[in-house]
């Protein structure tokens, strides 16, 4: 499994505008073949700081994910949303369990 974790800024004035795509982002990616968990969250402390969460069963699942047109679309919002900071990991990953 592929756990990919991280940041993404944004002004927090563009929040709003933001939404809708993060929504379509994530409604989409949650369907995809392979997709186990995908969220945004926004940061209690930092206004327009959204945290990302990604698990993917495999790296083909997250290959066909970067050539979706979902994230086509969500990568082209980006300049007029204001987003420009990106920090992403992936990590492989074992089984869950519980702590």
């Amino acid at each position: 499994m592929l756990l990919i974790v991280g940041t993404v800024r944004l002004p927090s004035a563009n929040l709003e505008r933001a939404r809708p795509a993060m929504r379509a982002m994530v409604q989409a990616s949650r369907a995809e073949a392979g997709c186990l968990e995908y969220s945004y969250g926004e940061d209690v402390l930092e206004p327009g700081l959204i945290h990302v969460k990604e698990l993917w069963s495999d790296q083909p699942a997250l290959d066909a994910h970067f050539a979706s047109s979902h994230i086509q679309a969500w990568r082209a919002a980006w300049p007029a949303l204001g987003i420009g900071d990106r920090n992403l990991r992936a990590y492989e990953v074992g089984s869950p369990r519980s702590t």
